[in-house]
Parts: structure tokens; C-alpha cells; sequence
């Protein structure tokens, strides 16, 4: 039995345990009940604690979570906008690189679950970082926390830089894994390395593969808002030939993929796409239509980066059949959102 006085004062003790470098904005933490996992949790709190909650997957992932009755704890770092507030959900700033304050914040909070997203993603550079080694112990570190402090089951985001691109259609079981950046590699070791835990300390694990994604608030440099900005502003759009075939999904429904595996039993990897094979010059030329600009789509202005796939399409059989889970924006109707948010907000 909790003493009535436990959770009195629980935002001193936290402020003092913590420290400046990982504060609350949580009324209080209740110890968390216990279930194996594949058992019922109807009358047990699901706890799920979301890194990089204010990220682009992040933000779109917690209201899903609140909506499925999950306490979200979500995680962000600095002095970065937390996600908008709402029942359900506690917010907590934290350091992941002070290995102290992580594990003082996981073993307060007592998720049952893990939604891991937060990694370096600075455009252009992340391919080749070197914070992709310190994210990836980091990562470990968080996992093994999270195992310590009891949880049961744990979803992180991976990538489709996993894969040998030169396959192009890419499956879970079919495709070999052999990255061909540091990015891709990080990522791939800390699967393998989830998977050990996993297997050793005894809690239930998935691995999300995204492929290209797009939505509201993507760096500006990436290329659909790139060009979406060029197209409102009325600058051409200087792009390849635009042959090469991709797989795009929309950010709202990778979030909401993710909450699908999550609140699901499905393990291992599984490709966050969907599916269905689009041209980047088809892309370009819906957005086109949608500003009413085609005339400014200057295709073959820039060569094409010889580590540029011709092809890059995910097998989606096992989110499809296995996870349950399908999108619920075709690409045209994305598109036609994202363009509006960004006549809305391009001057922001």
C-alpha cells in the first residue's frame, strides 16, 4: 500500500532527485501495475513514455496515444515547444546524454511501454554524423532502463537506410540489411541490440522501418516542402529527371502506424510505408496542379546523386496483415494538406 503522503510533494522531490538538467510538468507518478505481456491490461494503467514527443513523428503520435487511454510521458529536450497540452498527458524535459537524469526520469515515470523516436536529424547532415554513435548509446542506455525499471513492451523508430538499396522493393525477411551509411548502421545495431535485451531481460520489442515521409512542419530543405515553398513563392523548382520511384506516407499516418505496433503484439521489424510506388516527378507535379504552377517544375535542372536509388518501395504485407493497420490519406489528399499548411504558415 502507497503511504497517503508519497506523492505530496512530488514535484520538490523530483526537482531535487532530477536536477536543472531534467525537469517536470507532472502532478504526480503512480507506481505502475504489472501484467506478462499478451495479457489483458483492461483496468491497468498502460504508461507509455515517448521520446522526441515534439518531434515530426513524435507531436502526431501523442494524441493517437491519448485516445487509446495510454498516460503519456513525454520526453523533450532543451528548451524545444512541448506537444500541445491535453489530458493524459505529462510532459518532462530531460538530457539523454546525462545517463544519471535518464535513469532517475524512467525509473520515476515506471512505463509499461517504450515509443522511441527522438535521434539526431538535422537534414544533410545526419547521414554522416557522428551523433549517430552518441544517440545509439544513448538508445541503449533508455532500453536497458526501461527494462530495469520493468517495462513490457518497447517500439522504436528505425529506417529504411537499413536496407541494400539496390533491391529497391524491400521486405522485412526478404531483403539483405546492409546499410551503406553511418545513419543506417547506427540504426541497424541498436535493432540488433534491442532484440538481445529483449531476448535476455524479458520484454516484448518492434522495430518500425520508415520509409519517406512528409506532412505539416517537415524541414523546409526536404523536398516536398522545398518544393511547396519554391511553387507559393513563385521561384521554379529545380529537381532531377524525377523517374525515381518512392514509397511516401504521410506523417500522421506513420504516428499512427507506430501507435498500431505498439498497442499491438507484432515483433521484430516492420516497414512504416505505404506501399504503393510513386515517381518523384509525379509528386512534384500533384503539387503543381494543387498551387496551380506546373509551369514552374524545372525537371533535369540538377544531376542525380549517384547514391540515389532508381527504385525504393517498402513491402508493407506485415503492417498490412500482421499489425492490422492501414493509412487512412492517399497521396493526393496529403498533399493538398500540406500545401494548405504551408500557404498558411510560409511566412512563419
Amino acid at each position: 500500500m502507497v503511504h497517503p503522503g508519497h506523492h505530496a510533494p512530488v514535484r520538490d522531490r523530483a526537482a531535487k532527485a532530477f536536477g536543472p538538467k531534467c525537469t517536470f510538468a507532472v502532478r504526480e507518478f503512480r507506481p505502475a501495475l504489472r501484467v506478462p505481456f499478451g495479457q489483458s491490461y483492461i483496468g491497468i494503467v498502460k504508461r507509455v513514455l515517448v521520446t522526441g514527443a515534439n518531434g515530426f513523428v513524435g507531436r502526431n503520435a501523442v494524441p493517437d496515444l491519448i485516445r487509446l487511454g495510454y498516460e503519456v510521458h513525454a520526453v523533450v529536450w532543451g528548451d524545444a515547444p512541448p506537444p500541445e497540452a491535453r489530458e493524459g498527458l505529462h510532459v518532462h524535459r530531460c538530457d539523454f546524454f546525462d545517463y544519471p537524469a535518464q535513469r532517475e526520469l524512467v525509473q520515476g515515470v515506471k512505463p509499461t511501454h517504450l515509443l522511441h523516436f527522438a535521434w539526431y536529424a538535422v537534414h544533410g547532415k545526419f547521414w554522416t554524423s557522428g551523433e549517430n554513435l552518441r544517440w545509439f548509446d544513448a538508445s541503449v542506455e533508455l532500453v536497458t532502463n526501461f527494462a530495469a525499471a520493468g517495462g513490457k513492451r518497447a517500439v522504436l523508430a528505425g529506417t529504411c537506410a537499413e536496407y541494400d538499396w539496390t533491391h529497391g522493393y524491400c521486405s522485412e525477411s526478404g531483403t539483405p540489411v546492409i546499410p551503406a551509411t553511418l545513419y543506417g548502421s547506427s540504426k541497424n545495431s541498436l535493432r540488433q541490440m534491442v532484440e538481445a535485451c529483449a531476448a535476455r531481460l524479458g520484454f516484448s520489442q518492434a522495430w518500425g522501418r520508415i520509409f519517406l515521409l512528409y506532412g505539416p512542419r517537415e524541414d523546409p530543405a526536404r523536398l516536398v516542402p522545398s518544393i511547396i515553398r519554391s511553387l507559393l513563392r513563385g521561384e521554379p523548382a529545380r529537381l532531377t529527371h524525377g523517374r525515381q520511384v518512392r514509397d511516401f506516407l504521410h506523417v500522421t499516418d506513420v504516428a499512427s502506424a507506430f501507435v498500431a505496433l505498439l498497442d499491438g503484439e507484432v515483433q521484430g521489424p516492420v516497414n512504416i510505408a505505404s506501399g504503393q510506388p510513386v515517381t518523384i516527378r509525379e509528386v512534384a507535379e500533384i503539387i503543381g496542379e494543387k498551387i496551380g504552377r506546373k509551369d514552374l517544375l524545372e525537371f533535369g535542372a540538377i544531376p542525380v546523386s549517384g547514391t540515389d536509388p532508381p527504385v525504393l518501395v517498402a513491402d508493407v504485407k506485415r503492417l498490412k496483415d500482421e499489425v492490422k493497420w492501414k493509412p487512412e490519406r492517399g497521396l493526393d489528399d496529403g498533399l493538398g494538406q500540406v500545401v494548405d499548411w504551408w500557404k498558411a504558415n510560409l511566412g512563419g
